[in-house]
């Protein structure tokens, strides 16, 4: 049976090419060929039953971003024509959210409802990790995705009138336009990052030693550095606090060194 339907095939592919220039039928050897215009799709015979098989493809799974499986959830309040629904997703199993981020978004097993910090304890919730939604009535106030809590990709904020109020752009928790430097070409070994967002240095700023521990930390607000920043040893160990003041238009203020330590961990200097 199978010997038989190749055969039909060729025959009709042969009677086929009849009506067809030479140098169509035949190539550069004179061996016969398909045209190329409208390939054929070879199916493949059941050796037992000698009937196709025909392969399904495989569906993308549900609930699983970044592949990472989640869990559906949505919050709920006020009343009425004012009332507000958000729709997310929750890590279905705990995992850290990306190191060093600023803003960690949870939900809150207590509060029931969505919380931003710049901790979190997996006792007391879950992280965000996958498309967001809030709505009022029929209109989008806010939407985009989470990457384990962190706000990642483009986000979009509306007005109660659909209008667009804000739009932004992150990549796990960090603005996109931030500036990250390696101390090599593979771009594994981190050796600083610089909060940018839209044009100016805004959040929280980092410098690492190159065997990966923390050198500085600090915060920018309007391109200029504010509170407390801190210098580390090799070790680990804190070094240095440097003073800012906590307004970036204070020009009557200087910074200052707080405090100080050895390498030991003793204190050597306290203002």
């Amino acid at each position: 049976m199978r010997s038989l339907i190749v055969l039909l095939i060729f025959l009709i592919g042969i009677i086929h090419a009849q009506d067809k220039p030479k140098d169509q039928i035949f190539g550069v050897e004179g061996q016969y060929t398909f045209e190329t215009d409208k390939p054929y799709k070879l199916l493949e015979l059941d050796e037992k039953t000698d009937e196709p098989i025909v392969t399904q493809k495989k569906k993308p799974r549900k609930k699983t971003f970044y592949g990472i499986k989640t869990k559906k959830g949505f919050t709920r309040k006020g009343s009425g024509n004012r009332t507000i629904i958000e729709l997310f997703f929750v890590l279905k199993k705990h995992d850290p959210p990306p190191p060093y981020v600023k803003d960690v978004y949870w939900y809150d097993y207590n509060r029931r409802e969505i919380r931003k910090t710049e901790k979190f304890d997996p006792k007391k919730g879950v992280l965000m990790h996958g498309p967001y939604k809030k709505i009022m009535g029929n209109v989008v106030l806010e939407e985009g995705i989470f990457f384990k809590g962190a706000k990642h990709g483009r986000w979009m904020r509306y007005s109660r009138d659909n209008i667009l109020e804000d739009k932004d752009k992150y990549y796990k928790g960090w603005p996109k336009e931030s500036l990250v430097s390696y101390y090599d070409p593979e771009k594994k070994k981190v050796k600083e990052l610089i909060p940018v967002d839209h044009g100016d240095r805004e959040g929280n700023y980092y410098k690492f030693h190159e065997n990966g521990a923390l050198a500085v930390s600090g915060s920018y607000l309007h391109d200029t550095r504010v509170g407390e920043w801190t210098e580390f040893y090799l070790n680990g160990k804190r070094k240095k606090i440097i003073s800012y003041p906590q307004d970036p238009f204070d020009k009557t203020e200087k910074p200052y060194v707080k405090r100080e330590w050895n390498e030991t961990g003793k204190e050597v200097y306290s203002k």
